[in-house]
């Protein structure tokens, strides 16, 4: 339990129907659809297709998404899919020719077919039950009367508008500059292509007008794209993966997503007396930093587009766990320049929701970098994401990119199950940071016996490019000590990542956090 002299938040408890996400509107809209009649699936759309609006440098309509869902009245869990494919015409032995080693993070090679919408169809047809004219009802109204910027969204906006070209600039700038906080910030012309998804379904987005505007700005910025890799677009099924930690399970979406580096990484720290340690000492910190630059190390060099990653049992085997564990030493930090914990980028989105009926939604939704390519269709503002740019241009690689495949993402939803029954939706944002976020959750939980709240509230760090960066949550004893270990330790300009999660207990009370390092909170009923 917090120290109520202390600044913070407590969980919030409800035995309803409630919503965690990153942005009130969001978390509010999602609980009115709730409370309307909808369920989880109709309540998770509508939050997470807003927060497009209210955070459009996080995720977009341009974007993709992952989801795992627990049916109610069932404790299976089910995978979605919604991520895009490079066009059939990409050419990565043309970049390479051109010199580039790596995809141009704002340029038309990056950008991906956008899943999301896709794959919102897919999943309010199959498991929603107001409709989708009912979820997309809130953002369309939104995007028309305007939004009142939030302050991390108006940090984020300001450290992030030099990224946007041409018209994304007049899209997602007012004056030629990121809104301040409170001012109302509008895209009419995304209520309208929200407005004909809601009566035309999918191919309101693929096909036609909208999909023409989207295909003529990419190839007007170089790309590849045709209307054919749009209407060819479609969200797939898939079969979760998991692995156990102190006796629960924690269930992860499949490649070409990184949940299974999340289970690496927790398989590794399984070797480890955690809970003997300090939860913010600096043994406990430069355990998972290590953990984490041996998971990041392997998933690099295994995880890509579900037909291509050939070793994924290789990865999840408590042998290979072992093996890496033994490379770790207490008082000594690994290189620091493992692949796998190059610099990369922050922003995502993730909603979680739970209805009366205890479906459980636990939905990431992504441009990747922030403003994704920081290209905008010319016509309707739909921000393309760069999802290409978690492609390798390494010749024979798993995750080389090409023609129909799906890059390495970095999105992951989660769930945890426990005895067979289904105890916590939860997500933690941060770009590459969430497979570490999702190890550093569930050990907060297992070895700690935090509460949702308490384990998002804890401090974080992350290796990465090199350094070792340590939230100013900790303290600078812990700092000095890890650089004796050998860590290049700096204080991160930015707060690491973000987070929600549902704890769904067994007499039928809901627990919910929402990471203070975002503008939301969880909203129960």
């Amino acid at each position: 339990m917090r120290d109520f002299h202390l600044p913070g938040r407590s969980p919030v408890l409800a035995t309803g129907g409630m919503c965690a996400t990153s942005h009130p509107l969001a978390a509010q809209v999602a609980v009115q659809v709730l409370k309307e009649g909808g369920n989880a699936m109709d309540a998770a759309i509508a939050g997470a297709v807003l927060l497009g609006l209210c955070e459009p440098h996080s995720t977009s309509i341009g974007g993709d998404l992952f989801a795992l869902l627990k049916p109610a009245g069932e404790e299976r869990i089910v995978a979605l899919n919604g991520s895009g494919r490079a066009p059939a015409g990409f050419d990565a032995a043309a970049l390479r020719a051109e010199g580039h080693t790596a995809i141009p993070l704002t340029s038309a090679h990056a950008v991906t077919i956008p899943g999301a919408v896709d794959a919102f169809c897919r999943l309010s047809a199959d498991w929603g039950r107001a409709g989708l004219a009912a979820s997309l009802a809130p953002a369309i109204h939104y995007a028309e009367a305007g939004m009142p910027v939030a302050p991390r969204v108006a940090s984020d906006w300001a450290r992030a508008q030099g990224t946007l070209s041409g018209r994304g600039r007049d899209f997602y700038l007012v004056g030629g500059e990121a809104p301040p906080v409170g001012a109302l910030y509008r895209h009419p012309e995304q209520a309208e292509v929200l407005r004909r998804i809601a009566a035309e379904g999918r191919d309101a987005f693929y096909a036609g007008e909208v999909a023409e505007d989207m295909v003529e700005t990419l190839r007007a910025a170089g790309g590849a794209h045709s209307l054919a890799d749009f209407a060819a677009c479609a969200s797939d099924y898939t079969d979760p993966i998991s692995g156990t930690y102190g006796g629960i399970e924690v269930v992860e979406h499949p490649p070409n997503g990184q949940g299974a580096a999340a289970l690496l990484i927790l398989n590794i720290l399984s070797q480890f007396d955690l809970a003997a340690l300090d939860p913010f000492g600096a043994e406990r910190a430069h355990l998972e930093a290590e953990a984490t630059k041996l998971g990041y190390d392997a998933r690099n060099r295994i995880i890509a587009d579900p037909d291509h990653t050939a070793r994924l049992e290789h990865l999840l085997a408590p042998e290979t766990a072992a093996k890496l564990a033994a490379l770790i030493a207490p008082d000594t930090a690994l290189p620091r320049d493992l692949p796998g914990t190059e610099a990369v980028h922050r922003d995502t989105v993730y909603i979680t929701v739970v209805d009366e009926d205890r479906m459980a939604v636990s939905l990431i939704y992504s441009t990747f970098h922030s403003f994704g390519a920081g290209i905008a269709s010319d016509k309707f503002g739909i921000l393309f994401q760069n999802r290409g740019a978690g492609f390798t241009l390494e010749e024979g690689h798993p995750n080389e990119a090409g023609p129909g495949k799906r890059p390495m993402h970095t999105i992951i939803p989660g769930m945890l199950r426990q005895n067979g029954r289904v105890t916590m939706p939860f997500g933690v944002m941060g770009g590459p940071y969430q497979a570490c976020g999702h190890a550093r959750f569930v050990t907060n939980l297992v070895d700690y016996g935090m509460d949702p709240q308490e384990a998002l509230d804890g401090p974080r760090l992350f290796p990465e490019a090199g350094e070792l960066k340590v939230e100013r949550g900790y303290s600078d004893a812990v700092r000095a000590e890890l650089a004796e270990k050998g860590h290049n330790v700096v204080v991160p300009d930015v707060a690491i990542g973000g987070g929600q999660a549902i704890a769904i207990s067994a007499d039928g009370v809901l627990t919910g956090g929402s990471d203070p390092r975002k503008d939301g909170l969880a909203i129960g009923y």
